[in-house]
């Protein structure tokens, strides 16, 4: 299969210290796309941005502060003229009853899934116009196409961002901005938040999860689709999980 050569393509990723944004980091780099990586943890991607080689900037970001995520861009526009790829990765997962939930956990929450995703792909539109190919692509969730008793906060965060990108899609598509999704199951990455690591764990072995490179992959097949081929769901499972 050929697909198209993402050679000197600039992406953004935010989450990018571990799990699915730190395997797309890698594996984008390894197609030569020059890369802008986001996260709250800066020593992370610090180190992350000197192993992968030049062509990649390391921003310490908290993408549910607007003020910080404009300077993000700024530092993109300002080091690589522009941007192909936005890869909405950073998110966080809070698991437990409702009716005892936190409201500050619920903010959290949004701020990360929700927010983060609007206050980027807003600042990366602008940055993206009249590029061929260019791609404004989110993690989303199985999460935001079931309920998931115990995961309310989180799963209408999903459902929203499901919501957002089909709409965004029809908007920006006659500019020839694609938007794209993937959704995964069981991945293997960091625990969620307030669920026993071992519970988790067990889980996801029983399921054979998929590792966050698998995710990556996804990414850069939808990518390097040519620019008039929208992947605009990529649902992605272990064979194993036949239920959220």
């Amino acid at each position: 299969m050929q697909l198209r050569n993402i050679e000197g393509a600039v992406a953004v990723i935010t989450g990018a210290s571990s799990g699915i944004g730190e395997a797309a980091a890698r594996v984008l780099a390894e197609e030569g796309v020059k890369l802008v990586l986001a996260a709250r943890s800066r020593d992370k991607i610090e180190a992350l941005a000197a192993e992968l080689g030049d062509d990649c900037l390391a921003v310490s970001t908290d993408v549910g502060d607007p003020a910080q995520v404009k300077t993000l861009f700024e530092q993109a526009k300002s080091r690589f003229g522009g941007v192909d790829l936005l890869f909405n990765n950073a998110g966080v997962g809070y698991n437990g009853a409702f009716a005892d939930s936190d409201p500050a956990q619920w903010k959290a929450t949004i701020d990360a899934n929700l927010y983060g995703v609007l206050h980027c792909t807003q600042a990366a539109i602008p940055l993206m116009r009249g590029r061929e190919g260019a791609m404004i692509s989110s993690v989303s969730s199985v999460g935001g196409r079931h309920g998931i008793e115990g995961w309310s906060v989180y799963n209408a965060t999903k459902f929203a961002v499901v919501g957002f990108h089909d709409a965004l899609r029809k908007e920006l598509g006659p500019e020839g901005i694609r938007v794209s999704l993937i959704e995964p199951g069981a991945v293997y990455t960091q625990w969620g938040y307030n669920v026993p690591e071992d519970a988790m764990r067990e889980r996801r072995d029983k399921l054979g999860a998929l590792h966050a490179e698998d995710i990556a992959h996804a990414l850069v097949f939808a990518f390097a689709q040519p620019a008039n081929v929208n992947c605009q769901e990529l649902l992605v499972m272990p064979t194993r999980q036949t239920y959220p």
